[in-house]
């Protein structure tokens, strides 16, 4: 059973926007694509649904999703370092292009770590692998790192709060 926040995925309602911040409903958006009920139509929604997976510690989706190249040199255990210490609070997409023989997807990830706020910005390649979009590698752009947000600054999870009224809470 897949656990999500410390509760199975089951028990989320109908109504729990998804992780990947579409605004959907889990269950319309991500959820179908981890319980391997629909492939990924596209790199940009197989990335999304990898971030829920990072979410909801879902390491064999996340091991799954690699391209076979990638998946030879990767376990379950190396996806699982730092994973509990690691809280995913924001995704935001930035472009989606479609490359020959795959596609790109550029997005920045917002997570906390023993206690520090951090940016993951990365340009994805992703590629096509027996009618399934696989994930291949990323570059990590310049911007990754540490966040400095003031208390006052607006959140980059995209809730129109100050940063101190939501994900600066601890």
């Amino acid at each position: 059973m897949v656990m999500g926040l410390l509760l199975p995925i089951s028990t989320f309602s109908m109504t729990t926007l998804c992780y990947c911040d579409s605004k959907l409903a889990f269950v319309r958006c991500c959820e179908p694509l981890l319980k391997g009920k629909l492939l990924a139509q596209n790199a940009e929604a197989l990335m999304r649904s990898r971030y829920c997976a990072y979410v909801l510690g879902d390491f064999q989706y996340i091991l799954d999703t690699y391209s076979q190249a990638k998946r030879r040199d990767l376990s379950l255990a190396v996806l699982q370092q730092d994973a509990n210490e690691t809280q995913w609070l924001a995704l935001q997409v930035e472009s989606h292009q479609l490359t020959e023989p795959g596609a790109t997807v550029q997005f920045s990830a917002f997570y906390r770590y023993d206690g520090q706020l951090y940016k993951l910005h990365e340009l994805s390649r992703f590629i096509i692998e027996e009618g399934h979009w696989r994930y291949v590698d990323g570059q990590m752009l310049d911007d990754c790192g540490k966040l400095r947000l003031g208390r006052n600054d607006s959140c980059f999870c995209g809730s129109n709060k100050k940063f101190k009224q939501c994900c600066g809470k601890n």
